[in-house]
């Protein structure tokens, strides 16, 4: 187990926004940060990031918390995985504990399958650095392909042993199960053999986001017709490769600091673009690009630039991939390079200013690149042309916003020499058949003539009253502040009931506890229950709540829940509210009103669930009992009428 001290120095040094700012591309939004969300498909920010209380919030999907809690929503680390990532990131020497049989023994199958990976690295460089075979076949075909040896380093390379079971003799041997070897798709087991599935071959280590090796792509070297030229690991627990890209872990920073990404085809192109000074590139790792795969980017970049190889054969198959990053609402722009070149290649034989120059001169708008490539085709055929024409419509129509449509299809007018009357005609035509598709596909089954009823979550006014309480002793509980203080009477003569106030002057944490105390109100709600007494000790211990450090040591659902109060109302800000006239009232400028409002609320739910109680027990006593029963009813009506006066209510 790892030792509390290095619990505490994690989280004294790790800074949520630099974490998150790897995975997320983040803007400074007055004191805060927002972006995209990283666990939801949006075009719109609501994930809120707070550097002064260190807790992020995401609007879209719900989920919140301290450094710890993304890294275990985001990488679906585990909390010692997740401590162990930022050590290794702000350089914190790990101290542990010695861990006893059943800790070893419940490590889960995941993070097995993530063991049994960073050893396969290992074993794969050790193999291509210290072994006759390794250097001879495996790091001459990385320098002949022009890769420095602190490229081959960074990017961890390797070699596989040409024989039939190196890697899984060496795992087992150092303790690691054949199951997880399996698993991990790094050895093939059939009956009583075994063997490994990437002999011979150089490595390519796939990471995640996080740098964690997922699976592996290994080339062979021999000219063997039978073998595929490349081969991957399979699907496994850790490794989906329609959700993950080659190259994305090493380019992350440099993506969003440019604000593009450089999209290419192969492993080789990856490296070869980083090594030459182009660091912001990745790779789909030759499978057509996904969804998914886009929004890993569009985390980072609304921008990607598209490298094509200046081989023209199967380029129209590979344009399906623009329409899906137009879908995305992405920026896509598109490069080919002279014929017969490559990214590899072209990067490999010319200087870092000459391709950044060449980029940047040659990267047309996807409209401008798909009307030159489709005009040739067509030629002097009318009706191809016209094919052509109406293909550039449906690409524009799968962009999901309506002044690009309109600027794209004025481009294409310009271009194709046709009127824009007739292209925004087409593009309506082409935008009804996607909305109608669905409504044909739901047509063909069965109707219910029975409306299903939309079934909407019960509000509890307990649970609200309760929040709010939270809410104001995490916000404002060390304030001090002059307060109101309602003394209830009863005049001597008519019976009747009425407040009248004195004031005084309080902390507002000390205030709220002696109301409660006093009204012997208990919270019922048990995420609140259990924050209350935290927050009270910590405002006893404190002037204020050190709001990182007292997130950091509560238990994950509790820091949820603070992450949710604490940036409830910077939701306003992520949608630009005042831009369209509404204005959010500032609590914090009345906050004696706002505390004494909610405290008078507390009082009027109580005396209703009261009220609730009395009048059952009223259904069930006939006896001379019932008469004193109603009568409290009665009082208590008074009491509640009275205290709603001071809310401005009527009862």
């Amino acid at each position: 187990m790892i030792h509390k001290s290095t619990i505490d120095a994690v989280f004294d040094t790790a800074r949520l926004e630099e974490v998150i700012g790897d995975f997320v591309q983040l803007k400074k939004s007055g004191a805060n940060f927002k972006g995209l969300s990283p666990f939801t498909d949006e075009r719109s920010p609501s994930f809120m990031v707070s550097p002064v209380k260190q807790i992020w919030k995401d609007f879209s999907s719900g989920k919140g918390g301290n450094v710890v809690a993304f890294l275990m929503e985001h990488e679906h680390f585990s909390y010692p995985e997740a401590i162990r990532y930022l050590a290794k990131k702000y350089n914190i020497e790990i101290e542990e504990t010695e861990q006893n049989d059943e800790q070893k023994a419940a490590a889960s199958a995941r993070e097995s399958m993530y063991l049994v990976s960073a050893y396969a690295v290992s074993f794969f460089e050790e193999s291509m650095w210290e072994t006759t075979q390794g250097k001879a076949i495996g790091l001459s075909y990385f320098k002949e392909r022009g890769f420095s040896e602190e490229t081959i380093r960074f990017f961890q390379l390797g070699y596989s042993p040409d024989t039939w079971s190196a890697l899984t003799d060496a795992a087992q041997k150092a303790g690691y199960q054949l199951d997880f070897l399996e698993k991990t798709g790094l050895s093939i087991v059939k009956e009583d053999k075994k063997f490994d599935r990437f002999k011979g071959r150089v490595m390519f280590p796939i990471h995640s986001m996080s740098g964690r090796v997922l699976g592996f792509g290994g080339r062979i070297l021999t000219q063997d017709k039978k073998a595929a030229k490349y081969m991957n690991s399979p699907e496994s627990e850790i490794y989906n490769k329609s959700k993950v890209l080659y190259g994305l872990y090493q380019a992350k920073q440099t993506i969003a600091k440019e604000d593009t990404c450089y999209l290419v085809e192969g492993y080789t192109d990856v490296i070869q673009m980083y090594q030459r000074g182009v660091k912001n590139v990745v790779s789909s790792s030759g499978t057509a690009l996904t969804p998914e795969q886009i929004r890993l980017i569009g985390r980072l970049t609304k921008n990607i630039t598209v490298l094509f190889d200046g081989d023209p054969a199967g380029l129209r198959a590979s344009l399906r991939g623009i329409d899906l990053i137009l879908e995305a609402g992405m920026n896509v722009r598109v490069c080919m390079f002279p014929e017969g070149e490559d990214p590899d290649s072209f990067a490999r034989e010319n200087s870092f200013e000459e391709v950044r120059d060449f980029l940047i001169n040659n990267a047309k708008d996807f409209i401008q690149f798909k009307a030159a490539l489709l005009v040739d085709e067509a030629a002097q055929d009318p009706l191809k042309k016209a094919e052509t024409i109406r293909e550039m419509v449906q690409s524009i129509a799968k962009i999901p916003d309506r002044i690009k449509q309109e600027v794209y299809v004025k481009s294409c007018a310009s271009l194709m020499q046709i009127s824009e009357e007739v292209l925004f005609a087409t593009l309506a035509q082409v935008s009804q058949k996607k909305v109608n598709k669905p409504l044909r596909q739901v047509s063909s089954q069965p109707m219910s003539v029975v409306p299903q009823e939309k079934k909407v979550a019960a509000v509890s006014t307990r649970f609200e009253l309760e929040k709010d309480i939270i809410k104001i002793l995490l916000l404002h509980g060390h304030e001090e502040v002059e307060f109101e203080e309602p003394i209830l009477k009863t005049d001597e003569k008519s019976g009747e009931l009425s407040l009248v106030t004195s004031k005084i002057t309080a902390r507002v944490f000390e205030k709220i506890y002696l109301d409660l105390q006093q009204d012997e109100i208990a919270f019922s709600t048990a995420v609140f229950k259990g924050l209350y007494p935290k927050v009270l000790a910590a405002l006893n211990e404190k002037a204020a709540i050190q709001m990182d450090a007292f997130v950091a040591n509560l238990e994950p659902n509790l820091a949820l829940e603070v992450s949710d109060l604490l940036l409830e109302d910077e939701l306003h800000t992520l949608h630009d509210w005042e831009r369209k006239n509404i204005y959010i009232k500032n609590k914090k400028a009345n906050l004696a009103r706002w505390v004494h409002e909610v405290i008078l609320r507390f009082r009027c739910q109580l005396i209703d669930e009261k009220v609730a109680a009395l009048q059952s027990d009223t259904a069930e006593d006939i006896d001379s009992h019932h008469r004193e029963l109603l009568e409290e009813i009665v009082q208590y009506h008074k009491l509640k009428t009275v205290l709603s006066g001071r809310l401005n209510r009527v009862v």
